[in-house]
């Protein structure tokens, strides 16, 4: 049979604490699998294809609804705390007792309590997009982003203003981006709820309530760590990304030019390299 694809692998089912966790899985079996968060009220259909299949082709790949969002059930978390314990439990659900993890802006937030929570569940961790609890300037986002993060009724203009620079060259990027994950037409997954959106825009806000001590919580992080970032990141400052790197003991971080908050899309067969790379 044809190896599965982003655009192929099938939406399935696993129940846990009475929550039945919707999640896609591609890849060859046998690695250490890598699980994947999702940004703001992102779902199963809010990761780039292009990303995603060229990650699985040197690993196992697993990607997941949190609680409350889209074809998950269950009631939305209002903390980042919360969502880790959550997604802690998908992962015993699914028997993984040992994971590499990449979270994307808010499943950033969510990767760093993993791994201070449960250490020993996580090999390697990938920060992309994202920041340190209590950094400055993480107490939610400018407004011109906020209104198109929160918008009613999400378009394409909002994810290209959110996530791409604001040059014609990451623009173009970004309208290329918007092609590839629309481009699957089975199985889609459902679009998220207001109600999750808001219940995650009040993790976001708790997460960033400025708190000098628990930058500290970082060195606490033990596993290796890549961070990845756009040199101009609109939703979360670029230099809180330079933070995490600089307080978690075995940390690098790869900068990439002309991107904003989602370089992992604008610059999907360089990104997948370089994880690909630091996982091997």
């Amino acid at each position: 049979m044809p190896a599965l694809t982003h655009q192929t692998a099938p939406t399935q089912f696993v129940e846990a604490d009475g929550v039945r966790y919707a999640y896609r899985r591609l890849g060859p079996e046998g690695t250490v699998p890598l699980v994947m968060l999702q940004h703001f009220t992102g779902n199963l259909d809010n990761w780039d294809p292009a990303l995603v299949d060229a990650l699985a082709t040197e690993r196992e790949v697993v990607l997941v609804d949190y609680p409350g969002v889209s074809a998950s059930t269950g009631t939305p978390a209002t903390t980042v705390a919360a969502m880790a314990r959550q997604m802690i439990t998908f992962t015993v659900a699914l028997g993984l007792d040992h994971i590499d993890l990449l979270g994307f802006s808010i499943g950033g937030f969510v990767a760093q309590d993993m791994a201070l929570i449960r250490p020993r569940l996580i090999r390697r961790l990938v920060l992309a997009g994202t920041g340190p609890k209590g950094a400055p300037g993480m107490h939610g986002w400018r407004k011109d982003i906020e209104a198109h993060a929160r918008a009613e009724t999400p378009t394409g203009e909002d994810l290209l203003y959110i996530f791409f620079a604001h040059t014609e060259t990451s623009q173009a990027k970004g309208v290329e981006f918007l092609g590839r994950f629309t481009a699957r037409t089975e199985d889609r997954d459902t679009p998220s709820s207001l109600a999750s959106r808001d219940a995650q825009y009040d993790a976001v806000l708790e997460w960033g309530i400025p708190d000098h001590g628990a930058l500290q919580r970082l060195t606490g992080i033990e596993c290796p760590t890549l961070i990845v970032q756009g040199d101009n990141d609109l939703m979360i400052p670029t230099r809180v990304s330079h933070l995490l790197a600089g307080l978690i003991p075995d940390a690098r971080i790869h900068i990439y030019p002309d991107a904003a908050h989602a370089s992992l899309f604008q610059y999907p067969t360089e990104v997948a390299k370089d994880v690909n790379d630091f996982l091997g």
